[in-house]
């Protein structure tokens, strides 16, 4: 049997799986929407998985990222847990093993990773504010009665886009409003949306920090290529895209579930329930709130308690 590794990233908007081979070449990908239940988003991509994966591969490492990954890594017995920036990072130093700088925008959140000799040094994240994210732009989009995926194209026919108030959700759109009614071609909007994107990223998820080359543009704003050339046109040096590049967070986690392979995998999370549930401990004054998951009616993992006090046994 050949040896396959599961990487799953699980973000607030969507959730990315891929599965890959021993020399990390990806078998499978798979990217939806989370639409608030991360559980039953990876239940569908297991589904998926399950009827795709080839006959002679064996799971043996799996590995889980984004802002839902101790809950997932509990429910697929994860070998591995790891931070967006570990996962980002390696996902992105395995194709472009010279990378210095990456940015990443998604669909709610942002960040920056500053690398040397293939190590991360800085990085930071912005999590307060949808302002230039994707779903920024997929609520624009729609204020603008266009398919958000038809963003790019139309902004690369304007000469002269129109500037934009990014800085914030509700001054963009009171702004494009504004624009839309002074008469400004709904191209030179969309230009402007998608430079106000580039500009309130670097103004503060990236501000104070060094970008230096080879800079890599990931997350799924990166297939926007309006947003691409904004920044392109702003830092006046190439940017890197990858057609992978939404995927760079759960590339990153199969990888590092390799180093933790000694697990028993089957693809049959949907044929369970699973619930969540919060009690409070009162064992001491911290008072912790207690998180709990059930796999029917069992207990399998728990967290939230500061002390021992709090613990649940399965």
């Amino acid at each position: 049997m050949k040896k396959g590794y599961l990487g799953v990233d699980i973000g607030s908007i969507s959730t990315k799986a891929v599965v890959i081979d021993e020399n990390s070449k990806i078998l499978l990908s798979k990217y939806i929407w989370t639409e608030g239940n991360p559980i039953e988003a990876v239940k569908k991509i297991m589904v998926d998985f399950k009827k795709n994966c080839p006959k002679d591969l064996k799971i043996v490492g799996v590995g889980t990222t984004g802002s839902a990954r101790r809950l997932i890594g509990s429910i697929l017995n994860a070998s591995i847990i790891k931070n967006e920036i570990t996962a980002h990072a390696i996902g992105t130093l395995a194709s472009y093993p010279d990378a210095r700088t990456i940015l990443e925008i998604g669909g709610q959140d942002s960040k920056i990773i500053l690398i040397d000799k293939k190590i991360v040094v800085d990085y930071a994240m912005n999590t307060l504010c949808a302002a230039g994210t994707g779903s920024f732009l997929s609520s624009q989009a729609k204020r603008l009665g266009i398919q958000v995926e038809d963003f790019g194209k139309i902004a690369l026919t304007s000469n002269n886009p129109t500037p934009i108030a990014a800085r914030c959700t509700v001054f963009a759109e009171s702004d494009l409003v504004h624009k839309a009614q002074m008469g400004y071609e709904k191209k030179d909007i969309i230009a402007g949306l998608c430079k106000s994107v580039a500009l309130n990223y670097l103004n503060n998820v990236a501000k104070g920090k060094k970008i230096i080359e080879p800079i890599i543009f990931q997350g799924g704003v990166s297939k926007n290529i309006g947003v691409v050339k904004a920044f392109e046109k702003i830092l006046d040096t190439k940017i890197i895209t990858d057609p992978n590049g939404h995927l760079m967070g759960a590339i990153g986690v199969a990888i590092l579930s390799k180093k933790e392979s000694d697990i028993e995998f089957h693809f049959d999370i949907a044929d369970y329930e699973y619930h969540t549930s919060s009690k409070f401990c009162s064992g001491c004054p911290n008072n912790c709130e207690v998180i709990l998951v059930k796999k029917e009616d069992e207990i399998i993992d728990s967290w939230g308690n500061r002390c021992e006090r709090g613990s649940i046994k399965n």
